[in-house]
């Protein structure tokens, strides 16, 4: 099924900065499908990188988009309320764990990212940032200093900004360790920092993706994230989620956080809650919101009426159609069917996962990364029609993000797509 398609002269005009793994004129997309302009379906397991969680065009938050602009494009949240921030609001309260009870809205990962850092340095008058190995926060100057994915996302930009430390995160695998053992090294690890880089009291906050994303989806051990919880709390800093990537389903629960049993501080989220639409958004308690200068940070274009708009139809669908109901269950037959393949194809070392959020790490008989076959095999099942992605700081890992609509039927076609693939590279 390989792309041939004739692509128009203008694509020469797009900024070669966007790396790409494919080169195709997508023109429509319904459900689990993209269309290409000459006709072709493609089975999109990449979701616009865990956006379109609600699958492509839903219905429900085109009409709302749609009623949505006839209305009021643009209100500033400086200047006026509009109903659509509202009824977004009124349905977060929903699904994010009380006490977070306040909201803040930005367009991007990366501005929410900064907005959460901003307001951890304001309320508590600290300035220093622990983040962990593998993580990925954004591309602006603070959230680039927060990523450590890969070095393509901080090369060339040096100096960045200060204030940023780095502690392991519990790869379980990566160290070939069992998740008991991770822990306490990855636990030492983070005590060491806190005695010989930044000292508790001028540590802001530590910020965890409750699953690893650009990383390689890694899960932690939930021992490790209460632990991590309760060095927070000895010492006041600010536990801050990043449910950018994992957040809205993803995981077959609301957000990633919720399968550990503890509340965060400060909860960020992007991507997948308005189904396309830029938006993002900050969830802290009221009594935290209140140490947050007025005036000292804000946007223009944060809460977009139509994006809210989207944002509020997302909730509202994914509840009614019981979309993370299906993200679990769903994830459990993509997962078995892996593990199936694993037992056939030695090079795919490990398969893991939480939901609609797998992972596939590709590696040789030495346990080291085997970033060709993991490409290798994302480049044959395009030929297939199935589009996936590799992620992980060797880009070694195949990232299995179907949107939350998928269907068994699906699924097991993309696993046979996958393992037709498998054999065709020979890997």
């Amino acid at each position: 099924m390989g792309a041939n398609q004739k692509l128009p002269e203008t694509i020469k005009h797009v900024a070669p900065v966007w790396s790409r793994g494919a080169a195709l004129l997508a023109e429509r997309g319904e459900g689990a499908y993209l269309y290409t302009s000459d006709g072709r379906q493609w089975l999109d397991f990449t979701c616009g990188i865990g956006v379109t969680n609600t699958g492509h065009s839903h219905p429900a938050v085109v009409a709302a988009i749609q009623a949505q602009a006839g209305r009021l494009l643009h209100a500033q949240a400086n200047i006026v309320y509009h109903q659509p921030m509202l009824d977004l609001i009124e349905q977060l309260l929903t699904i994010v764990p009380a006490p977070l009870d306040q909201f803040f809205f930005s367009n991007s990962g990366a501005e929410i990212s900064e907005a959460a850092v901003k307001l951890a340095r304001q309320a508590t008058r600290r300035p220093n940032i622990i983040v962990f190995q593998g993580s990925f926060h954004g591309r602006t100057n603070l959230t680039m200093a927060m990523t450590t994915s890969k070095t393509i996302y901080r090369a060339g930009y040096q100096p960045l900004a200060a204030g940023v430390f780095v502690t392991p995160y519990p790869y379980s695998y990566r160290y070939g360790w069992d998740d008991e053992a991770t822990t306490q090294f990855c636990l030492r690890e983070l005590h060491h920092l806190l005695k010989t880089q930044t000292a508790p009291d001028e540590t802001a906050a530590i910020i965890i993706e409750p699953v690893l994303g650009e990383g390689g989806y890694v899960a932690p051990p939930r021992a490790f994230v209460e632990a991590l919880r309760a060095i927070c709390d000895e010492h006041c800093i600010l536990f801050i989620a990043d449910e950018v990537q994992s957040g809205f389903g993803r995981t077959g629960r609301w957000f990633g956080i919720d399968h550990f049993g503890v509340v965060p501080d400060i909860m960020i989220m992007a991507k997948g809650i308005a189904s396309g639409l830029p938006l993002s958004a900050l969830a802290a308690s009221t009594q935290l919101m209140a140490r947050w200068t007025p005036g000292s940070h804000g946007g223009t274009y944060g809460g977009n009426a139509v994006a809210c708009a989207a944002g509020a139809a997302t909730v509202r669908a994914m509840r009614t159609e019981r979309m993370i109901e299906n993200a679990a269950a769903m994830g459990q037959v993509l997962q078995t069917g892996l593990r199936r393949l694993q037992e056939e194809h030695p090079c795919i070392g490990d398969v893991r996962g939480l939901g609609l959020m797998v992972g596939t790490e590709f590696t040789t008989a030495q346990r080291e990364p085997h970033t060709a076959a993991a490409k290798a095999v994302v480049k044959q099942a395009f030929e297939h029609g199935l589009l996936l992605l590799t992620c992980g700081t060797y880009d070694n890992v195949v990232r299995w993000i179907p949107p939350l609509i998928v269907s068994e039927a699906q699924i097991k076609h993309a696993l046979e797509i996958f393992e037709t693939s498998l054999q065709e590279t020979a890997v």
